[in-house]
Order: structure tokens, then C-alpha cells, then sequence
């Protein structure tokens, strides 16, 4: 047996995921309730059923690790914002410890008012808009970056990307959902990129409705303005009718570069397109593919998920319930308030996903986390930045979608 002075046990071992955790006692006796809200219909669906599907690899990681019994209680926020909110009042009524969730930045933020009135921790797998945390929640950790942070990483890992490229690139245009989560990362975007003294002007900022299935018009501005470079702020499902509408308006920019996007590395984007979602960019937070243990992890999600892709919205479900699972063992504890006191002293080195420990600060942000800037190739996700963790080169410009 590991003592917890010893640390961690690795993530995996021999090739069979197993979860970090404090190897100490085990006093609970009946099963945790841990609630999850996630969009496992509407508009975000697919991107919660993924999710959904980390958070069942992460509660089987626990049992294989000896953690605490919990029971996962699920909530569908049907990809409605307000539902953050009853989705937090009926998993508590149910009998919810501590909960986790709910993908989307307003939902997250609705559900996160209900958590405080209701004294109950809440665990944020995936919701980057930045006001998340700085509204004052007391019982909200958040272990994804929001966007400010976000925007940072990507806008230099695209510079990176760029530098010394030829043709060099001069201007670029956005293209962006008008909602809680596309304003967050365009105001971020604009206030960085300037910062950073990117040599790329943005020519224009264009707004679309997420829901809108017909994007032609939008996507017909932003070929107008003679742009070198496309800088998506999406979902996946306009991601893809923008590359579609690109396809048939045969607008080939030098490239495709996503500061902080859902959905490009997503299998319903890459399948939906087919070749035509090679070469699109997206910098990201991601899971480190040069770490063996890690890529033991995904090819267990895959086995298990024939036809799934393990990404980040699997990866930080899962990282999710190592996070409340670690808590629960240090808390030794089914009461929300113990819970709560163990959450804010989390410190995890051992983790799926790219970046330093997992910590909390005051305002229940973890810090540590890295962002890679990926590529579709063949038909996946390659990590081509930065160099510590890239698997391949940048390909720069495009190839043209009527080469293909």
C-alpha cells in the first residue's frame, strides 16, 4: 500500500488506467451522490455526451483505484442556460454532495448562483467565459482556463505559428457566435492580441447567431475583406457550416486559426467534413501525447468508446471526478462543507491533461493548466505547438479546398 506522504500513484499502470489518488482510509460506508449537469441534448449535445462519457471513464478509474463508492446522478441542462440553475435545486433535492458541471458558460454560471444558496461545492469540468470566477462564488473550483487565459496561450501560440511563415501573413478577420462564450473570447482576443503586438491586423470582427444554420452572408463578409488568415470563434456544428460555406464560395486563406474554439477537434467535426477539415487550426487546452501513461488513458476511452474520440471535453470530465474523488478521500466525508474545506486544498500532480499540479486559488481557479495548438490531419487532431509537447510541424498555408 502507497502512503500519502509517498504521493500519487501514477494515472496508469501496465497499460490499465488507474486514478491518482491518496492511497489512505476509506471510512464512507454508503455511496457519495455526485451530481453531473452537462447538455446531453439541444444544440451542445454532442459535445456533453462526450463529456458524459469522461465522467463515466473517470468514476471506473476510481473503482479500479480503490476510491470511495459514488454514485453519478445526472442532470440534462438541454443546452439552455437558465436550466444551471433547476438542474443544481433537483440534484441537491436528490441528495447531491457535491456536483459537477455544466460544460456551458451560462449554464455553469446559473448553476453556480444555486450552488451558493444551497451550500454545495461544485466542480466546473468545461466553461471558460471569465466571470465565472469573478463574481465572488465560494463553492465554484474551476479546473479549465477562462478566457482571458485561454486567449493568451492561443494568441501566442499562433503567433508562434506564424512568425517567419511565407507568404507571411498581414491581416485576418474573425468570425464569431454572438453569445455568452464567442463575446468572451472576442473581447479577450481584441485585448491580447494587442498586448502580445501580434504584426497581424484584424481587419473585421463579424457576429453570427449560434443557432443560425445558414451562414453564407457572414461567411461571404469575412471572404470580402481579402484576409490572409480566418480566426473562428465556434461551436462545432458552425464550425462546420463555415468550412462547408468556405468550400462553396472557394475562399482559401492562408489558413484557419481558432484562438480557443469547441469543436474543430471534436470527431463530429472531422467526420462531417472529411478532408475539408485538414489543415483547420485550434489552440486549446489539451492532454499531453508524449506522456505514456496518458495515452494509455485515451486508448482505453477508445476501446470502450468504439468510434469516440478522447479530447478535452472527455478529458476534463474525467480529470473532474479525480478532482472530487481526491476530495472525498481527504475529506473523509459525504458533508458538502468537509467537502468543500478538501476541494480548496487540492494539490494533484498526477492528471490526464496537459499543464502543471491541479490547485485551487482564492477564487477557486486552477492556474496550472497548458494549452497546445492542435491541426487536423487525416482526418484527427495532431499537436504541432508548442515544442515540448508538438507531435508534428505546422502546415502552412492550407492546401486549397478544390486541391484536395
Amino acid at each position: 500500500m502507497i502512503s500519502h506522504n509517498a504521493g500519487r500513484r501514477a494515472i496508469l499502470a501496465a497499460g490499465a488506467a488507474s486514478l491518482a489518488l491518496p492511497a489512505i482510509g476509506r471510512a464512507q460506508s454508503a455511496p457519495v451522490k455526485v451530481g453531473v449537469l452537462l447538455p446531453t441534448s439541444g444544440i451542445l449535445a454532442y459535445s456533453g455526451q462526450v463529456a458524459a462519457r469522461g465522467i463515466q471513464l473517470g468514476a471506473a478509474l476510481g473503482r479500479g483505484a480503490g476510491g470511495p463508492a459514488i454514485e453519478i446522478v445526472n442532470y440534462d441542462t438541454q443546452s439552455k442556460p437558465d436550466t444551471g440553475r433547476l438542474g443544481v435545486e433537483s440534484l441537491v433535492r436528490d441528495g447531491c454532495s457535491v456536483l459537477i458541471g455544466a460544460w456551458d458558460s451560462a449554464a455553469t454560471i446559473s448553476a453556480a448562483q444555486a450552488c451558493e444558496a444551497a451550500k454545495v461545492p461544485i466542480v466546473v469540468n468545461i466553461a471558460s467565459a471569465p466571470q465565472i470566477t469573478e463574481q465572488g462564488f465560494t463553492q465554484l473550483f474551476r479546473n479549465f482556463t477562462p478566457a482571458g487565459v485561454l486567449i493568451r496561450a492561443a494568441v501566442q501560440r499562433i503567433k508562434e505559428a506564424t512568425d517567419s511563415r511565407s507568404p507571411r501573413p498581414a491581416t485576418a478577420v474573425v468570425l464569431y457566435a454572438n453569445d455568452t462564450f464567442g463575446n468572451a473570447i472576442l473581447g479577450a482576443l481584441d485585448k491580447i492580441w494587442a498586448q502580445l503586438e501580434v504584426p497581424i491586423k484584424i481587419l473585421d470582427r463579424i457576429g453570427y447567431d449560434e443557432k443560425a444554420r445558414d451562414l453564407s452572408v457572414e461567411v461571404a463578409k469575412a471572404r470580402a475583406t481579402g484576409a490572409d488568415i480566418l480566426l473562428p470563434i465556434t461551436r462545432v456544428n458552425d464550425a462546420i457550416s463555415i468550412v462547408r460555406e468556405m468550400v462553396k464560395q472557394k475562399w482559401n486563406p492562408q489558413a484557419i486559426m481558432s484562438p480557443g474554439s469547441p469543436g474543430p477537434y471534436e470527431k463530429s467535426f472531422t467526420d462531417a467534413l472529411g478532408k475539408y477539415a485538414d489543415d483547420y487550426m485550434v489552440s486549446v487546452p489539451w492532454y499531453d501525447p508524449r506522456n505514456p501513461t496518458t495515452r494509455a488513458l485515451v486508448a482505453r476511452f477508445e476501446r470502450e468508446n468504439p468510434g469516440q474520440r478522447f479530447e478535452l471535453n472527455a478529458g476534463f470530465s474525467c480529470e473532474a471526478v479525480q478532482i472530487v474523488l481526491d476530495a472525498l478521500i481527504r475529506a473523509r466525508s459525504a458533508d458538502p462543507a468537509a467537502i468543500h474545506a478538501a476541494l480548496r486544498t487540492t494539490n494533484i500532480a498526477d492528471h490526464p491533461m496537459y499543464g502543471g499540479p491541479i490547485q485551487f486559488d482564492a477564487k477557486g481557479q486552477n492556474n496550472n493548466i497548458g494549452c497546445v495548438l492542435l491541426q487536423d490531419r487525416d482526418g484527427a487532431p495532431l499537436v504541432v505547438g508548442p515544442a515540448e509537447v508538438a507531435m508534428g510541424e505546422v502546415r502552412y498555408p492550407l492546401v486549397p479546398f478544390d486541391k484536395r
